[in-house]
């Protein structure tokens, strides 16, 4: 048995990057930021701030390019992915988070939810929808030909 789960609470770096593939399929690409705050050895206060590439597909991703601003504070939880491709005859890597669920969050009148609320839990798979109390049901995103993947 195995297990690959991430949960990150933290603040967009950039606003989402969107593509729509020749399939149909549409990706939402942006960074998030999670700030750690400790006191080190010598009893100052420091921040440590982690950057992360986040993916998400077709309907998460229409849900990040219509609500997800830079700045913006969001819970995401999905699996990490690790890709590879060459350049300039060089094997690049990328380690990537692949979001199965966003929730947006903050107070009202600050966009941090779709209603003006805290937002809702929103995937693309078969995950309770919390704010609503259903489930939502949409495909996993379809595998892409070569020609299609944007490396």
């Amino acid at each position: 048995m195995s297990l690959n789960k991430v949960m990150l609470i933290g603040n967009l770096g950039k606003d989402p990057e969107i593509q729509t593939f020749d399939s149909g399929a549409k990706k939402a690409a942006f960074s998030l930021a999670t700030t750690e705050k400790y006191t080190n050895r010598d009893g100052q206060k420091t921040d440590a701030t982690e950057w992360h590439n986040i993916v998400c597909w077709n309907k998460l991703a229409d849900l990040a390019e219509n609500y997800l601003k830079k700045g913006k504070q969001i819970y995401v939880e999905g699996k990490i992915k690790t890709r590879s491709w060459e350049e300039d005859g060089k094997k690049r890597y990328i380690t990537e988070i692949e979001a199965l669920g966003i929730q947006m969050l903050g107070q009202k009148g600050d966009g941090g939810g779709t209603d003006g609320g805290s937002g809702g839990y929103t995937n693309s798979y078969n995950t309770p929808d919390t704010s609503k109390g259903k489930q939502t049901e949409t495909p996993q995103p379809p595998i892409q030909d070569q020609d299609d993947l944007p490396f």
